[in-house]
């Protein structure tokens, strides 16, 4: 009682609950007339994917780069063992082809992510734009 004429001379303690009931009566009328209605599935059409390649994303496609990582931190360009430096310059030079041979990069089961992180972060420093990772499918969690 806010306006007695009592002693109390400090603001009112109590909550006013008298709102927040109002307004959840209402946010339940909404739910409950609104539920049955999100429950009505849409029919969409969706689009057909279009599998014809263009001639250019064919030959784009054709000639991918293939880095593959060791362990032991051996790198190959394409199957042949090469240097940092050397995976470097070719890097510099694959990404200034018109258009840009994408790069596929492998590692083995055993190889540190940082290893591979190393790479990626050189291929990017030289220019590449199409880096992709190779992994092969779990045949345990299948």
């Amino acid at each position: 009682m806010a306006f007695s004429s009592g002693n109390s001379s400090g603001p009112m303690a109590d909550i006013n609950v008298t709102p927040l009931v109002d307004v959840m009566l209402v946010l339940l009328i909404i739910f409950i007339i609104t539920a049955p209605l999100m429950s009505h599935k849409v029919k969409v059409e969706l689009p057909e994917a279009n599998l014809v390649q263009n001639p250019e994303d064919a030959e784009k496609r054709s000639n991918p780069i293939t880095v593959a990582v060791k362990e032991d931190g051996k790198l190959y360009w394409n199957d042949e063992e090469v240097s940092k430096e050397t995976l470097e310059s070719r890097f510099a030079t694959a990404a200034q082809q018109t258009p840009q041979p994408p790069l596929n990069l492998r590692g083995d089961k055993t190889t540190k992510m940082k290893v591979i992180n190393e790479v990626t972060k050189i291929a990017q420093g030289q220019g590449m734009l199409d880096v992709g990772f190779v992994a092969t499918k779990d045949k345990q969690g299948q």
